[in-house]
């Protein structure tokens, strides 16, 4: 009988770049993993294994220099799942957030000394020598590169071991160059001196790498401990509790208790709890999180219900028929968390380059220092001085900036611009997109139904709208708002109305100042008045699109008022702009054929697809993807999320619900889809600037290690240059402020 699989999803400690991903999917797969997936950004392992190969799994991946975190096992049979408490996580950074802290103290006064030292009237004040003061700054910076600074050296021991380097690679063997021979230079003076002068430390260029590096992974663990974010607020959205009826009346039970049969109530605004068919009563439902739709849906004896959803201020009794992880928000937070499993890790170019580039400069280290001593009779310390020279040189400081420092300045420029850059993942991939896709409802369109038509029969005019309002403000139907508050804006005031009465599925009845009337859908009022006269009230002839409400007055039919979801003012521009970018524009939505078609035509969108659910979303972008399409995703609703995970780059609408800004990688602060247009111009921008800083921070090391190497280049000078070369890279980068998008 074959071993049961099991589906895992672990956190993994340890991972830094590109190679770290490689190296761990491939000690799964080593230890029998299959369909392995393993995250850089969300920092999480997905993969089968059969029966107990776990413990297997875990020990092939500690023995690449990672660690994969489990807590606990959840669930039964082939559908158990490890899963790890954020515990673990949390600790990770809590260390990483006393690390840098520590090093950010130990580094202002080694700085301090160390500069203080190149100043002629440094020592006049503080009253000591030389020598005392290299002593002290070896005091303050040995702790520091012996706790915070070890992360970087545990790396580079297991990159050596697996005979592969990163930008790990390149730190330790920077910082740690300069801090053994500031060392050898503190506590052997004599041997490196050099008629009577002791050469220069670098306890602060070590000090000050180790520090910049920390802040940055810092500042990026902060940004990662938002990425599930969005998964919380979907669970949110289930009540804890739930009232059921039962033998001996209506209970309330924790939601965990909830099984299939189980006929529950629920009361005017509450939450569904779980996904069901309708036993008894009737409302109107937001079901927005799901359809996209901004009316609420009505709902009767025999329809489905969708757990998560907002009842409106209706009474109804539903018997479940799925729950939990088998409900329809149960499989939208799984696609959520498997679309983000499945997203590839940003491939970093100075990762990439680093693999080769770090052997090198250990080879050409090592021969500099052969040749020197061995070969040409050069004494020990001048040898040495030209290996450091080669190695200091080669310090990770430019290239360790090049692409953070152009992000960052990115990322600003965005905000400043109403654009909310999420990661540098999401400036990377940006520039890359050439397939759109827009969700419909608060993206395209307002999101806001408003009255866009209004025809009265022969015999009645504006005046005999206010009795349609009337009886429609002590309605609950969704449709309402809207026609009160047209009335309202044509300076009318709302009589009261009394015996109004809603008749679920027709309309509803009430009278005003003695009159009788009557409002819902067509049938409804032909029912009550006769058959309604007039071509410009046929149903062809009404605009296209829209929610139309009927009404009669003592039985004659006065009128119909057309609510639509408009589209938004400027849409079509900007869709021009996206073709202009080379960009294919698409429609995906929830909403009819008819409507979605529409707005298509109106926004200048040729490729539209309508009734689509959140799976369908999903299908349609690996649909394009496939086709070779790097696909991004603008929306704003919770049925949004998980294709704005899934896509390459998603687009969040400011003003939206949480759960779609959460999932997005890039948000529009104000709403406005000219913000897509200016985000792809600035990820295009800042590319252009990391490619440059790239550039300039190899460039000084292709022109450097040579002239280290032949002895033409002391550590003095190459700390130098290799400053000079940092300095570059952020001016290069600060360029991009004063850049237009």
């Amino acid at each position: 009988m074959p071993a049961e699989i099991k589906k895992i999803s672990l956190p993994v400690t340890g991972m830094t770049c590109a190679a770290c991903v490689a190296r761990v999917e491939k000690a799964i797969k080593k230890a029998g993993g299959e369909n392995v997936s393993v995250n850089l950004a969300t920092e999480k392992a997905s993969f089968d294994i059969a029966g107990d190969g776990l413990n297997n799994v875990i020990e092939k991946v500690k023995d690449a220099g990672y660690e994969l975190l489990v807590d606990e096992l959840k669930g039964s049979g082939s559908k158990q799942e490890y899963s790890a408490t954020a515990s673990h996580i949390e600790k990770q950074r809590e260390d990483l957030t006393k690390d840098f802290y520590l090093a950010l103290i130990l580094t202002i006064p080694i700085s301090i000394l160390n500069m203080g030292m190149m100043w002629d009237g440094f020592h006049h004040y503080v009253g000591h020598d030389l020598e005392l003061i290299n002593k002290i700054l070896l005091i303050l910076t040995t702790p520091l590169m012996f706790l915070p600074a070890r992360r970087f050296f545990t790396v580079f021991y297991k990159n050596v071991k697996s005979f592969s380097f990163d930008m790990n690679s390149l730190i330790a063997i920077g910082t740690g160059a300069a801090y053994i021979y500031s060392m050898l230079l503190t506590l052997f003076p004599d041997y490196f001196s050099t008629e009577g002068e002791i050469p220069h430390v670098y306890f602060d260029s070590a000090a000050m790498i180790v520090t910049l590096i920390l802040m940055g992974k810092w500042l990026e663990a902060k940004a990662k401990a938002r990425t599930n974010d969005e998964i919380k607020k979907l669970l949110e959205l289930r009540p804890k509790s739930v009232l059921v009826r039962n033998n001996s009346g209506i209970s309330e039970i924790p939601i965990e208790e909830l099984v299939p049969g189980d006929v529950v109530v629920i009361k005017p605004g509450a939450k569904l709890p779980a996904d069901g068919i309708i036993s008894s009563g009737s409302s109107f439902i937001n079901e927005a999180m799901i359809t996209g739709e901004p009316l609420p849906a009505e709902k009767k004896e025999g329809d489905k219900v969708t757990g998560g959803t907002l009842n409106g201020n209706g009474y109804f009794e539903f018997r479940v028929t799925e729950t939990g992880d088998n409900s329809l928000l149960g499989r939208i937070i799984k696609l959520v968390e498997d679309a983000q499993s499945s997203k590839a890790p940003m491939q970093n170019l100075a990762d990439k380059v680093s693999s080769v580039f770090v052997p090198v400069v250990m080879l050409i280290a090592l021969i500099t220092f052969v040749v020197w001593f061995f070969i040409l009779g050069h004494p020990f310390s001048s040898s040495l001085l030209n290996f450091i020279s080669v190695l200091i040189i080669a310090c990770p400081c430019a290239l360790g900036l090049a692409t953070p420092a152009a992000i960052i300045v990115g990322t600003g420029k965005g905000a400043r611009n109403g654009i909310l850059i999420r990661n540098g993942e999401a400036l990377e991939t940006a520039h890359k997109i050439n397939c759109l896709i827009f969700d419909k409802t608060g993206t395209i369109t307002t999101g806001k139904p408003v009255v866009t038509d209004v025809r009265y029969s022969s015999g009645f005019d504006h005046s005999s709208l206010s009795y349609l309002a009337a009886i429609e403000a002590r309605s609950e139907h969704p449709l309402a708002k809207p026609i009160i508050e047209y009335t309202k804006s044509l300076g009318l005031e709302l009589p009261e109305a009394g015996n109004v009465t809603a008749l679920p599925g027709q309309g509803i009845s009430g009278r005003v100042n003695g009159k009788e009337i009557f409002a819902g859908n067509r049938a409804f009022i032909i029912a009550r008045s006769g058959e309604i006269q007039g071509e410009e009230f046929s149903e062809e002839k009404l605009p296209a699109s829209s929610s139309h409400i009927y009404f009669a007055i003592e039985n004659k039919f006065a009128g119909v008022v057309s609510v639509t979801d408009e589209i938004k003012p400027g849409i079509a521009g900007i869709i021009n702009q996206v073709k202009d970018l080379k960009i294919i524009p698409v429609l995906a939505t929830g909403d009819k054929k008819s409507t979605a078609e529409k707005a298509g035509k109106e926004s200048g969108i040729d490729e539209v697809y309508s009734g689509l659910l959140p799976q369908d979303k999903l299908d349609l972008i690996d649909k394009f993807k496939r086709k070779g399409f790097t696909v991004g995703m603008a929306g704003d609703g919770i049925n949004d999320s998980p294709a704005l995970v899934r896509s390459d780059i998603g687009f969040g609408i400011g003003g939206g619900s949480d759960i779609a800004i959460e999932s997005a990688g890039i948000v529009l602060l104000k709403g406005d889809l000219k913000g897509i247009i200016k985000a792809v111009n600035l990820s295009r921008r800042t590319i252009n600037t990391i490619k440059q800083n790239l550039f300039w921070a190899f460039f000084y090391n292709v022109i450097g290690i040579p002239l280290a190497a032949f002895g033409l280049l002391s550590p003095v000078i190459a700390a130098a240059a290799m400053a000079f070369s940092s300095v570059s890279v952020l001016s290069n980068s600060l360029r991009l402020r004063n850049a237009r998008i």
